[in-house]
């Protein structure tokens, strides 16, 4: 399997997905603003977002991937159908009744995820109808979790990839067409995001039937297999997710503000886009290649892989951390500044944004690092280190909100993620599953060089743009979207010229096999 080809096939639907995305929040913004309403709806989506993003990217596989693989090569396909119908059925009758306890606890929950809103009696009104609402794309989501570790066990990563795209269709089809008629859009978008968890489901069932592995419910059953995946799949889970536990957090402290829940959400959709792109995409593609290779005893080829693995998604993530940190304003302002989206509210979502950027490669790299533990079944060493990461967030959070308000969380998340990403990485090279490289080495000085080149660039560029990108909404994305490609064609000459890169290294890795 070709890794690049692989995570820009993930990375490229997910790109689709993400500027869908930002769509849906330019609508969202514009309908909503930062007042009450926002922010019980952002909770109500953020509550069974978490669990998509636990699932759908990337945890699930953690612990499915390497089992179901194993039963495919040692037993055949059909002995990997039954075992993924074992775990279909188990995770359904879980589900519904998780379901169905939160939807009737929905009240109490609220008090949890979002205590600041017990002082506004109407916010937590919403909070609680919009939240209940939403809720069953949990349920959806988790077999469309499944059904993705399926068809990436396969090497089929597409279907899953698009999936995502579906969900801001449908967001952005209730934004245009039903909401103007009511007088509730947080409403019409609670219902949304439920129908658009059933639509991504019957479409990985069909993407799973065209894969000939068509799976039918059985009797939920503890069997030694399900066992074995629950033992590896709940801390699979925390590691995985680490950086949605901190946002969570970040969130229920963030609930002590006025606003600060969307500013925060505005800046990590910004931020989500190469960590989407890039790390996520890595981290699901490189998984599987890692459990093949380990199974057939290929130490080498793993080591290369994940070195390769780190050069590639650093050589993309560094310089859109950069990126975001110097021009965080002019990306916000033209994205979001309009109708009930204040430039207040641009700079306060901007900071956030900026403090989020130190932390965009640390989050990649734990994508990078993490396979190596989860391709050799071991999921409870991530998730001693993301309980730690998580410690330095909470502590962090609170000490920094006090002082820099939602501007603390975000650097707090950041600094949790660079704490995981560091134990993540020193623990593979301390037991010897990980060494990096010469070309590694050696590139990554030339990178920050490049990236410093490119930073100064952009600033000056932001300096001399201001007039443009403050102006009408087309001349501010045009103005943008020159700053931008300017940058990226700085940025690659720089790496060009520093050594960064080369050519013929991108031409090799399009043209493997």
């Amino acid at each position: 399997m070709n890794l690049v080809k692989s995570a820009m096939t993930v990375g490229g639907m997910t790109l689709v997905s993400r500027v869908l995305g930002f769509m849906r929040d330019i609508l969202i913004a514009g309908a909503l603003g930062t007042g009450p309403m926002a922010d019980a709806f952002f909770v109500a989506f953020k509550f069974p977002n978490l669990f998509r993003r636990l699932f759908a990217e990337g945890a699930f596989n953690s612990a499915f991937v390497p089992l179901f693989a194993k039963a495919l090569e040692g037993d055949g396909k059909t002995a990997a159908r039954r075992f993924a119908e074992e775990a279909l059925s188990v995770l359904l009758f879980t589900l519904i009744a998780f379901t169905a306890i939160a939807e009737l606890a929905m009240p109490w929950a609220m008090y949890l995820i979002a205590p600041g809103f017990a002082d506004t009696p109407d916010k937590f009104e919403m909070g609680v109808l919009f939240t209940r609402i939403a809720f069953p794309y949990l349920m959806f989501m988790s077999m469309v979790a499944l059904l993705s570790a399926v068809l990436n066990s396969l090497g089929r990563f597409s279907a899953a990839a698009a999936a995502p795209v579906l969900l801001n269709l449908v967001l952005i089809a209730a934004l245009w067409f039903v909401a103007p008629h009511t007088d509730n859009p947080g409403l019409v978008l609670s219902w949304g995001v439920a129908i658009a968890g059933a639509a991504q489901f019957v479409m990985l069932l069909i993407a799973v039937k065209r894969a000939d592995i068509s799976l039918r419910l059985r009797l939920p059953r503890l069997t030694p297999g399900v066992r074995r995946l629950i033992k590896l799949g709940i801390p699979g889970v925390i590691a995985g997710g680490i950086t949605q536990f901190n946002l969570l957090v970040g969130s229920i402290i963030a609930s002590l503000q006025d606003g600060a829940v969307s500013l925060l959400y505005y800046a990590d959709r910004i931020y989500q886009l190469p960590l989407g792109v890039v790390g996520i995409a890595i981290g699901i593609v490189l998984l599987p290649d890692l459990s093949r290779r380990l199974r057939a005893g290929d130490e080498t080829g793993a080591d290369n892989a994940q070195n390769r693995a780190f050069e590639f998604s650093m050589f993309l993530t560094v310089p859109a951390s950069v990126a975001l940190a110097v021009i965080p304003v002019p990306i916000i302002q033209v994205l979001f500044e309009r109708g009930a989206f204040s430039s207040d509210d641009t700079y306060g979502a901007a900071m956030a944004l900026a403090a989020f950027a130190i932390g965009l490669p640390a989050f990649v790299l734990t994508k990078v690092f993490s396979p190596g533990f989860f391709a050799r079944e071991d999921t409870m060493t991530p998730m001693r280190f993301a309980a730690i990461g998580i410690a330095v967030n909470i502590l962090g959070s609170l000490v920094l909100f006090f002082w820099m308000g939602h501007v603390g969380i975000a650097l707090a998340t950041s600094a949790a993620a660079w704490v995981n990403a560091s134990l993540l990485g020193a623990t593979l090279m301390k037991r010897g599953f990980y060494v990096p490289d010469a070309r590694l080495k050696s590139r990554l000085p030339r990178l920050a060089l490049a990236c410093l080149i490119m930073g100064l660039g952009l600033w000056a560029g932001a300096a001399g743009a201001a007039p443009y990108l403050a102006a009408s909404f087309i001349e501010g994305v045009l103005a943008l979207l020159v700053l931008v490609v300017s940058g990226a064609v700085l940025f690659g000459g720089a790496a060009l010229v520093t050594g960064a890169t080369h050519m013929n290294d991108l031409k090799r890795a399009f043209r493997r096999a």
